[in-house]
């Protein structure tokens, strides 16, 4: 019989971490230096959003924007879709296709513990992303499965942290936020 990994089995554990005002320049070195294809951006221990090759490349680069000028925060992709530890990696795979998403930070107990990429379940489980091709060629972005998922990030409300921000008529509000609007 075997069992199903979860994400905690899977993910990374050392990360590339920085802040928002960090300049592009001095992310790509991180990312460089470290051999990763992203950095995620922190602030207050709660991750806002990441830093991927992908949008240094469209965002800064075919811009023509100097590196050392251009701040982290300006060119980020954000919010960031999460994930708990103990989701299984199939669930994480499916988080992945159906948001076309290839990174989740995984959020335990409101604290950032970790990364879990498609390339860290490629590894363990080639079946796996098999399957999320086959969901990637379906679509897009499954925009009901993509609201429905948890977000960490700044409450477009009263701009608190949160690594449980829910999607609300398109905008993505934390627990309070949304109370008060029960009682509205």
């Amino acid at each position: 019989m075997t069992r199903e990994v979860i994400v905690k089995e899977a993910m990374k554990t050392k990360l590339a971490i920085v802040k928002p005002t960090t300049t592009v320049l001095e992310a790509a070195k991180l990312m460089k230096k470290r051999k990763l294809g992203n950095v995620l951006v922190v602030e207050k221990k709660q991750p806002i959003g990441i830093l991927t090759e992908s949008d240094i490349l469209k965002k800064v680069v075919a811009e023509g924007k100097n590196a050392e000028d251009v701040k982290v925060k300006d060119v980020m992709s954000t919010p960031v879709i999460i994930i708990d530890p103990y989701c299984t990696l199939e669930d994480a795979m499916k988080i992945m296709g159906k948001c076309n998403v290839r990174r989740l930070p995984v959020i335990e107990n409101n604290e950032l513990i970790g990364i879990i990429t498609q390339k860290d379940i490629s590894r363990i489980s080639p079946i796996l992303h098999e399957i999320s091709r086959e969901w990637y060629d379906i679509t897009t972005r499954d925009e009901t499965y993509f609201k429905q998922q948890v977000f960490s990030g700044k409450c477009e409300d009263c701009g608190t942290l949160s690594t449980n921000l829910k999607n609300v008529d398109g905008r993505l509000l934390c627990e309070d936020c949304i109370d008060a609007l029960k009682y509205e």
